[in-house]
């Protein structure tokens, strides 16, 4: 393989599934990211900015196509990926316009994924299809299940229990999926098709704890066949490439439905990248025509994901003044996340100096933390009695101390900007490894 870098474009790159992308390339050697979106959002954290585009990208403006073509133009963007179904669908229908290849199944695959009415009737006759009820809606059996026909993250779907309730919706149900109620567990299936049209993997992973279309907790699902026979009958159906995923949903007997599938990535697909199947990846090798294989490390696993916060200071600063005790070393325990933030600033050139009153023998406490001197630009040891704003430097430096007077002495005196240890985190960027 060659090691000139491939130049790829995340395409929204805010949304969670993007963010997902993002870390599971990162660190690849063969590939340079880049970001794109229409609005502000968490995108813009995760790139330097010579390397993200935000604003005047949305779809359905006049002038789209030629807009994005000149991002990836000036990016030099070798490979595309889509973020968002609907996304995925425009760009998928045009891509022979686009200055870059898509990393997506084809258009036709796009449109069934966005369309689940259409998608049904694609599929009908398929052991694996819920009971979809059409107008005028006879012979009804309740609970029903409605949800959008083209839609996401759960946004319109609801239950129905009765027939005063079903009347009283029934005007409203235009563009409306009806269709039986699946009352038993519900499953991600994650799929990877290489270009020879061969499914290569389809895991499934259980949705635990659900939040705005969201699985916060997930576990493994069975490794059963009826699963891979649906994967491999969907996937050959659409012609599907690449990593895609689909949802099922167990019926009152327990046999597995299909709700719908995604030509796009997931977010929770970081389940399987901790079991060693990187999609994203394997995704932009298959695009480049490079044939890959399924490393799959099959342990138990559970996944929890929460809302992460990340900060952007409105400031610049060249020199971080650090303290020791009860700082760098908390309760004897080094403060693993001011290590990274030392490494951030050694990453991007900036000053680290250590600024302490410790006590005892400096040299043999860092030792025994496996900390060296090396790590800091400059130690500075202090009487118990001096103060650390007489040995602060530069206007563009920052302190970081446990002890409010002496953060306190430095405001004051200084006018820089100082931490708690626990606020330590708003320095920390997504762009910078």
């Amino acid at each position: 393989m060659s090691m000139k870098k491939t130049n790829v474009l995340i395409f929204p790159a805010g949304a969670e599934n993007a963010l997902e992308i993002h870390e599971a390339l990162k660190y690849n050697l063969h590939f340079t990211l880049f970001g794109a979106s229409g609005k502000q959002d968490y995108g813009e954290l995760q790139y330097p900015p010579e390397r993200y585009h935000q604003g005047d990208l949305y779809i359905g403006d006049p002038g789209f196509l030629s807009r994005f073509n000149r991002v990836l133009d000036e990016f030099q963007i070798d490979l595309i990926v889509p973020t968002h179904d609907t996304i995925a669908l425009y760009l998928a229908q045009n891509a022979h316009l686009l200055h870059g290849r898509l990393v997506c199944s084809n258009a036709r695959a796009a449109y069934f994924a966005r369309n689940k009415l259409e998608m049904f009737s694609e599929l009908q006759g398929e052991p694996f299809l819920p009971r979809v009820y059409q107008a005028p809606y006879d012979r009804l059996d309740f609970p029903l299940f409605v949800k959008p026909s083209v839609g996401e993250g759960a946004k319109g779907a609801h239950r129905i229990d009765t027939m005063e309730q079903f009347e009283a919706e029934k005007d409203g149900l235009d563009g409306m999926v009806v269709c039986e109620y699946l009352p038993g567990r519900e499953y991600t299936v994650d799929c990877f098709t290489d270009r020879h049209g061969t499914l290569l993997f389809a895991g499934a992973r259980s949705r635990e704890r659900i939040g705005m279309g969201i699985a916060f907790r997930c576990c493994g699902g069975p490794a059963s066949e009826e699963i891979r026979e649906i994967a491999q009958r969907v996937g050959d159906r659409f012609g599907l490439r690449g990593a895609w995923y689909l949802q099922l949903k167990e019926d009152r007997e327990k046999r597995l439905k299909l709700m719908e599938f995604s030509v796009r990535m997931a977010g929770t697909m970081v389940y399987f990248r901790q079991l060693g199947v990187n999609f994203p990846a394997l995704s932009l090798f298959d695009a480049m025509g490079l044939d890959v294989s399924i490393l799959f490390n099959d342990y138990p696993l559970r996944i929890e994901r929460c809302i992460k916060t990340r900060c952007r200071p409105g400031f610049e600063f060249q020199t971080l003044y650090v303290d020791l005790d009860d700082t760098l070393i908390v309760d004897g325990q080094v403060n693993s996340t001011l290590v990274q933030l030392i490494y951030q600033c050694v990453n991007t050139g900036k000053k680290v100096v250590l600024l302490t009153k410790h006590e005892q023998d400096l040299d043999d406490s860092l030792a025994r933390h496996r900390l060296s001197r090396g790590l800091f630009d400059e130690v500075i040891l202090l009487a118990p009695e001096q103060s650390k704003a007489d040995y602060i430097r530069g206007p563009q430096a920052v302190l970081i101390d446990n002890y409010f007077q002496e953060r306190r002495s430095v405001r004051e005196r200084l006018h820089i900007p100082v931490f708690d240890v626990d606020a330590a985190e708003c320095l920390l960027r997504e762009d910078i490894l």
